[in-house]
């Protein structure tokens, strides 16, 4: 099955660019682009079948890090991808704590961009290396080693840690069934097995429990 690509990005040419370079392979379908982060958000509300979006960061109306946040409230199983010239410590922050899933910088190859979309698919974080050394660096604070190895990890499968993650943000069966293009009926099924897995009975307590492990 192809995955679909969507972009925001303000700068025509360099769309443009963007597009030709995933145009090399076949695994990828391209759906459509947006000229801002407000534009994004319109188009995802007619059609949010969408896998990956490579998101620029600065761009007229709303930026591509606030439609990040917004795009990840409302649809969390898509996939967000910076793509950007910004290498800044405040930008790769700011677009993390958004729910960016990767970050690279606008100068990257065919192949690269190819393989980054593969890795975030499969649940990877992709960085261009100058901007992974960055995060590490605003991440290193020995103080916050916690010693949680003890407790004992509870397994979810990958559509159920999807579904959790959609209920953390307060979307109902409905909302989730159709984010997922999956039936309500078979989000509850879901819903019975991570209660069960995790052993709570309620929504709340499931994705607190879930937050503490880290499995969300």
């Amino acid at each position: 099955m192809k995955l679909k690509i969507a972009i925001a990005e303000d700068n025509h040419f360099l769309a443009k660019a963007v597009i030709e370079k995933l145009s090399f392979f076949d695994d990828f379908v391209f759906k459509f682009k947006a000229a801002n982060g407000a534009e994004m958000v319109g188009k995802l509300e007619a059609n949010h079948n969408i896998d990956v979006i490579l998101m620029d960061i600065q761009m007229p109306e709303m930026d591509g890090i606030k439609a990040t946040e917004i795009i990840k409230e409302k649809y969390p199983q898509i996939k967000i991808i910076m793509l950007t010239v910004f290498d800044d410590e405040e930008n790769i922050f700011r677009a993390i704590q958004a729910g960016a899933d990767g970050y690279l910088l606008k100068e990257i190859n065919a192949e690269n961009i190819h393989k980054s979309i593969l890795e975030v698919i499969n649940d990877g974080a992709p960085m261009s290396p100058s901007i992974a050394l960055k995060t590490l660096k605003l991440l290193r604070n020995p103080l916050t080693i916690t010693e949680d190895e003890a407790i004992e990890k509870v397994k979810l499968t990958k559509r159920e840690t999807d579904v959790l993650l959609q209920l953390s943000k307060g979307l109902n069966y409905n909302e989730i069934a159709e984010n997922l293009f999956i039936s309500s009926g078979t989000i509850r099924k879901h819903v019975e097995n991570i209660y069960r897995k995790l052993q709570v009975h309620n929504k709340m307590e499931a994705v607190q429990k879930a937050k503490s492990q880290k499995l969300i």
